[in-house]
């Protein structure tokens, strides 16, 4: 039962984490540049992705964050505090800076860009100086993530022995 478990949370760890990723990478490469481009048109043209499109990336965006950490926190089972304090040994390191590079852009998402993204897209009131501060923070905590996201995808594969050779984490 264990062999099962362990499996289908190593299944929703990685498909959550590449929704969560993809949709960090779409938002960075694709929305952003695609948003820019839209309002600089006259009129603006942005509706629709602010609209129908945003909302519903946000969503599978941050519900994918909370599930991929979850889902992680599951697998490690009994050796989630020993990788959190680096205390499981060497072998647990990569995996536990992965899981520590994980929480923060979990918590960047649910503490600084989903807050300031209700703003910018107007489910909560704001004035136009707070949606251009919103804006600001939710691009920096995306970036954030987008960076983190790089280390943090090499530690999660270095952890499962692709990497391991000589002079590279064993």
């Amino acid at each position: 039962m264990e062999f099962i478990t362990l499996g289908l949370g190593r299944w929703l760890h990685v498909m959550a984490g590449v929704l969560w990723i993809g949709l960090l990478y779409y938002f960075n490469f694709v929305q952003v540049p695609a948003l820019a481009a839209a309002n600089k048109d006259t009129p603006p043209t942005s509706a629709g992705i602010t609209k129908h499109v945003a909302p519903r990336a946000l969503l599978y965006f941050r519900w994918a964050a909370v599930v991929t950490w979850l889902a992680g926190a599951m697998i490690l089972g009994q050796a989630l505090l020993a990788v959190f304090t680096f205390s499981g040994g060497p072998g647990l390191y990569p995996i536990g800076i992965g899981a520590w590079l994980g929480t923060v852009m979990l918590f960047n998402v649910w503490v600084l860009i989903w807050p300031n993204q209700k703003k910018i897209l107007g489910f909560v009131s704001a004035t136009d100086e707070e949606k251009a501060k919103a804006r600001r923070v939710a691009f920096l905590a995306s970036r954030t993530n987008t960076m983190l996201s790089i280390p943090m995808l090499f530690m999660m594969v270095a952890s499962h022995g692709v990497f391991r050779g000589p002079g590279i984490f064993g």
